[in-house]
């Protein structure tokens, strides 16, 4: 006879049941729920009022995921497993996860829609969360970490030719898959009970009694009588989300590619009274009923709606008690899970000593040279020295062998994990190296494209300048030219060199308007040149030069 308490763990509360397993018979020997501040305390709690101290302990996973490929089934199994690791780490590698970081499990499954081809449902959850609710369970002998959704079919016996979903409300909403009788799919909803609990803990600052107050909840469907709205205040904290559920889950069978004969409504929200008359509101030629344990039975003293509030810890207790998809346990087998509870030596002896002879077939042995004992007769004081300390000395090497294995065992374990974290570590560190080569580059560019934009804008400065002073020099020019002065041509040159050609018949004339662009600053002062006049035909012509101010 074996027995496990399985532990449904989610934030505020805990579901847990004992069940113990004899032959093909199953019983409940302990359940409830228990609400917590400290989770520590709580399992503490559960674990003596259950007597589970050396019972092994079943829990749940947390935020795990599901992902699903494809192969042939000619592949034999350790081809499978190497393509179905490969798949799983491309996977990662297009999403940016650690692998290393992962803690994975498959199961493997008929593909409905290829007879040809074998579906690998593939589970993986980071190792830090495992870690975490190993602490949270500390000193205690945890032996299986499950993914409900992967379970929760351990309740029911299940026709081989029925294709039916199990809607799981617990925190959050699962739904599993059943075709022709085995899991097919998992798939996890973005809504719900948690929001119930939160909204109805907002008013009564109590999750306990939020739950009480889902448990005595009724929902009246089409067919039935009016609500009365003092029974029924917090049916608006409760109606919007169980709405958007039942709305998902008939989207999700709507969309199946597979006739879904019949629901199967668990979790905290089957305590909703008539919620499996609302889910066949929706749901057309579909029967919808509450998940039972198959083998609990109800009696006098305990109702099976009791049970239905535990189902998620019975599947988990199950699971760990050889039920449902094997090898999906997440807590690896340490070594010393597999040594016994002790060690036992045991020296016999027999009754009586005889008198005869070694005619008479008395046995001897000879230990430390000539000194001899009967082995048949009753041990003399030296005789019983020598057995003892002999006894001790093969404990001792028996002892000290077992710890030297288990130390190595755990040595290597942790080695294995360190080098993990050295090599996620230079990972990172690569990583963050190639990103300051990246970021050290386009900051390299920036200025580039900085200093190319700065030139730009001097360059168009430039121009600019020159454009608007131009119109300016020549209305200066020509409020300064004196009469008898002609312009044959004004010139830009470079950038701001001005080059002006002038004549008249005068040289003092000349000379005056050359002083004019000075004095007045029309060109730069300190650039003004001029030639020397030359005259042809009484015409004295020069050419003034300068920069634009």
């Amino acid at each position: 006879m074996s027995s496990c308490l399985g532990l449904y763990i989610e934030s505020n509360l805990i579901k847990y049941a004992k069940v113990t397993k004899d032959k093909d018979l199953l019983k409940i020997d302990a359940f409830g729920i228990k609400f917590y501040d400290t989770i520590g305390q709580a399992i503490e709690q559960i674990v003596s009022e259950t007597f589970s101290y050396k019972t092994p302990i079943s829990i749940n996973l947390s935020d795990e995921m599901y992902q699903y490929f494809y192969f042939l089934n000619l592949l034999n199994k350790n081809d499978l497993k190497k393509a179905i690791e490969t798949e799983f780490e491309s996977y990662c590698q297009e999403k940016g996860y650690n692998r290393n970081a992962l803690e994975t499990r498959y199961a493997l499954v008929k593909d409905m829609q290829d007879k040809e081809k074998v579906k690998a449902i593939y589970i993986s959850s980071n190792k830090a969360e495992i870690n975490k609710k190993i602490q949270d369970v500390e000193n205690k002998s945890i032996s299986g970490i499950y993914s409900l959704p992967m379970c929760i079919s351990n309740l029911l016996e299940i026709n081989e030719k029925e294709n039916s979903i199990i809607v799981n409300m617990e925190d959050r909403t699962s739904i599993t898959t059943i075709v022709e009788g085995s899991i097919y799919s998992i798939d996890k909803l973005d809504v719900g009970m948690d929001t119930i609990l939160y909204n109805i803990n907002e008013k009564e600052n109590s999750y306990s009694k939020a739950y009480e107050i889902c448990k005595n909840t009724t929902i009246y469907t089409a067919e039935g009588k009016e609500l009365i709205q003092e029974e029924n205040s917090y049916l608006e904290d409760i109606m919007p989300t169980l709405y958007s559920i039942v709305q998902k889950v008939k989207e999700f069978a709507d969309n199946s590619l597979n006739r879904i004969d019949k629901i199967y409504i668990t979790g905290t929200g089957a305590v909703i009274n008539n919620i499996d008359l609302y889910f066949e509101e929706y749901f057309t030629g579909i029967k919808c009923e509450i998940v039972r344990p198959y083998f609990a039975s109800e009696n006098i003293k305990i109702n099976i709606k009791d049970y239905i509030e535990v189902n998620s810890a019975i599947a988990l207790a199950m699971q760990n008690l050889g039920y449902g998809i094997k090898d999906i346990n997440f807590k690896a087998p340490a070594f010393a899970d597999k040594l016994p509870d002790w060690l036992k030596l045991e020296i016999g002896s027999k009754n009586k000593k005889s008198n005869k002879d070694e005619k008479d077939g008395k046995a001897k042995n000879k230990i430390f040279g000539d000194f001899s004992f009967d082995l048949r007769g009753k041990f003399d004081r030296l005789e019983r020295w020598l057995l003892r300390t002999i006894a001790g000395i093969i404990a001792f090497i028996i002892i000290y062998s077992v710890i030297c294995t288990f130390l190595k065992i755990q040595t290597d374990s942790k080695m294995t994990k360190v080098e993990d974290v050295i090599q996620d570590t230079n990972s990172q560190i690569s990583r963050i190296n190639t990103d300051e080569q990246k970021l050290n580059n386009k900051a390299a560019n920036y200025t580039k494209m900085t200093e190319r934009l700065k030139d730009y804008n001097n360059e168009v400065a430039k121009k600019l300048r020159v454009k608007n002073a131009i119109p300016l020099l020549l209305t200066e020019i020509m409020n300064v030219i004196p009469k008898g002065v002609t312009l044959t041509s004004i010139e830009n040159t470079t950038d701001s060199h001005i080059v002006i050609n002038a004549q008249s018949e005068d040289y003092d004339l000349l000379g005056f308007f050359k002083g004019r662009i000075i004095v007045d600053g029309i060109l730069d002062p300190n650039t003004v040149v001029s030639t020397s006049g030359v005259k042809q035909n009484g015409i004295v012509k020069i050419v003034i030069e300068g920069d634009l101010p």
